[in-house]
Order: C-alpha cells, then sequence, then structure tokens
C-alpha cells in the first residue's frame, strides 16, 4: 500500500539542494490526476483505437471522500454547492486524519497505519454529489431481505468468535480479492488506481489493489454455466455507441460489493465506462441480487486520468496475522481447557 510515496521518497533522497527541490516539484506535477469536469459543456468526440472503438486506455484514478451511502446528515441533500464541497472536504480530512492519535491505549493500537499510509483522497466528485449512489434517489443501499439478515447474522456470529480456520476471516483479509477491485468497483482507503487496456475482442480491467485483472471478452455475451462461481463473477462485454458495458454474473457465495457490503451467489452487476472528456472517465454501475436487497441500486463515479503508475500490492508479504491469529485463538482454547479441567 502506498509504495509510490516510497518511490518518491526514495528518489528525492538521492537529490540535494536546489536539484532536490526542483525535482520534488516536477514529480508532484506530473504525478498529479488531472483535473476532472463535472460535465463537458460541448459535445465532446472521445479518441478511437486502432480499430475505431473509444480509447478507454490508460491509468484512472477513482480516490475520492465522497462517501457510498448518503450520510445521515446530509439527508435530502443531492449535490452540494462549492462552498459546502470546501468545507465538506475540510471536516472530512479532519476526522479522518490517522495521525490525530487517542488516549484509549486499545483505540491506538487498533489503528496500526499513521496517515502516510492511507491514499482515500482529499476530493469529493466532480458533480459535487453527496453519494456515489444516485438510485435510490436517496442515496442509500436499500434495506436486506429477510434472507440477507440472516445470513449477515450467521456471519456476524462466526466473525466474532475464536477463528476455526482462516475461511473464518473475510476473503479480502486473506488477500484473495481486492478491497476495491470490484465490480462494482468503490473507492476505499488506498490503491484506488485502475489501468485498462484494450484490443478488438477484448478488454482488461487492471486494479492496484491486490492486482486484480478482469480479462472481460467482447464477443460473446453469453455467460458460462450457472453451477460455476467465481470470486469475481464471470464478466461479458459490449459496445452501447461509445460506452463500454460489462455486465458481470456468476458469483460464488462469498460475494461482495465492497469490503463491508456482501452478496449472495445471485449478484448481477452491470457497469458502464464512458470518456466524456479527455481527463474523466464516467463510470455506472447497478446492483442487483434479488436474495440481498429488496430493490436494485445505482452508483456513478467520475474516474480521473492520472500519470501515476500502478504499482504491486504484495498482499502477503510479510503478513502474519492470520498465523497468528490463529495460533491465538487455538492458545485461547487450551487455557480455557486448562481452566475447566478439560485435556
Amino acid at each position: 500500500m502506498r509504495l509510490r510515496r516510497i518511490f518518491r521518497l526514495c528518489q528525492a533522497a538521492a537529490v540535494t539542494g536546489a536539484v532536490l527541490s526542483t525535482t520534488v516539484s516536477v514529480i508532484g506535477q506530473a504525478q498529479r490526476p488531472a483535473k476532472a469536469s463535472a460535465a463537458p459543456e460541448k459535445k465532446w468526440t472521445p479518441p478511437r483505437a486502432v480499430n475505431g472503438q473509444p480509447d478507454l486506455q490508460g491509468v484512472w484514478s477513482f480516490a475520492t471522500i465522497t462517501p457510498l451511502e448518503r450520510p445521515a446528515e446530509l439527508a435530502g441533500k443531492a449535490v452540494l454547492t462549492p462552498e459546502e464541497a470546501a468545507a465538506w472536504e475540510k471536516q472530512v480530512i479532519a476526522r479522518e486524519n490517522k495521525d490525530s492519535r487517542s488516549d484509549n491505549k486499545t483505540a491506538d493500537v487498533s489503528a496500526a497505519y499513521n496517515d502516510f499510509w492511507w491514499d482515500r483522497g482529499t476530493k469529493v466528485v466532480g458533480t459535487r454529489r453527496t453519494s456515489l449512489i444516485v438510485d435510490p434517489p436517496d442515496g442509500r443501499i436499500p434495506p436486506l431481505t429477510a434472507e440477507a439478515q440472516q445470513r449477515a447474522a450467521t456471519r456476524a456470529a462466526i466473525r466474532g468468535r475464536l477463528a476455526q480456520g482462516p475461511e473464518d476471516r473475510p476473503a479480502a483479509e486473506r488477500c484473495i480479492i481486492g478491497f476495491n477491485a470490484g465490480p462494482p468497483m468503490i473507492p476505499s482507503a488506498y490503491n484506488n488506481n485502475v489501468q485498462i487496456f484494450q484490443t478488438a475482442d477484448h478488454v482488461a480491467i487492471f486494479n492496484e489493489m491486490i492486482h486484480e485483472a478482469r480479462i472481460v471478452p467482447l464477443e460473446t455475451t453469453a455467460h458460462i454455466g450457472r453451477g460455476i462461481g467465481l470470486w469475481r463473477g464471470d464478466s461479458r462485454g459490449h459496445w452501447e455507441g461509445d460506452t463500454l458495458v460489462v455486465d458481470t454474473t456468476n458469483f460464488n457465495d462469498d460475494a461482495r460489493v465492497s469490503y463491508d457490503t456482501p452478496a449472495s451467489a445471485t449478484l448481477h452487476v452491470v457497469e458502464k465506462f464512458t470518456r466524456v472528456d479527455a481527463n474523466t472517465l464516467l463510470y455506472e454501475f447497478t446492483v442487483e441480487d434479488p436474495a440481498t436487497w429488496t430493490k436494485p441500486w445505482s452508483g456513478q463515479l467520475p474516474m480521473v486520468k492520472t500519470t501515476d503508475h500502478i504499482y504491486e500490492y504484495a498482499c502477503h508479504e510479510g503478513n502474519y496475522a492470520m498465523e497468528h491469529m490463529l495460533s491465538g485463538a487455538r492458545s485461547a482454547e487450551k487455557a480455557a481447557e486448562r481452566a475447566t479441567g478439560k485435556k
């Protein structure tokens, strides 16, 4: 996480004096995402790939402090004014600053990463909407079905007990899937970058988080058999005018929309990618899962073109948490057995 910051520090450390000052300035300018337009003033024609398709290629940042759901304090307000947006950004940055340590030692330990390692962004989306969700109009995820509530209770009970095995922990915690890799792609604490590659019959969606890569075929819309469930589902794409539409089904039983938003194997996600100007890729998504939510819901996120590179996120490198968690659980069980006289 935040490998690019370490890279920049190493670059800067090799240079001194006026050269250092100049180099840092240039690097900062070169890697700063271009400013996104809220809406083009006139019809804009996207650049074309060699095969004539709209060219969506490049690295796009979807870091933003605009939340997925509209906060309670902004209920009934879909869009902020420029002044309100500036005030909200300042408020969120101060509230989320991980360098503001707590007097509670337990809380301080749980906040293991200081603010250097986080990259949630500092700005709201260019549209100044108060939530990424645009439908329902209240900007909130629809209520859970009774089945989903029962699933959530079961999962909470499993998470609350001593882990019997790694399967008791979330897939993202086990570095199997990325926190924000999608579908749909929803911003998280860091690694909010995606790179798109195109050929005539495939599109590759490569996320920085746990280096997730979806290879989306364009030559067929037929999904794999219903009995096959995948961690990230089965994606199929096609063009509707200048918009790339990606339809994903065939998730497994551990499907989730984000780290803390689990779904079910019946999850169905439709994503739309439209380049609306030179520096903005409009990303839209609709989530449908009749076993989880009472109705579908949709979101919108303008991604910003950046000159940043995609860095490897070696999630398991030096990760001793799972081993220690499981060994700790076994030790706790043995201690409980000794206390009750059991062998």
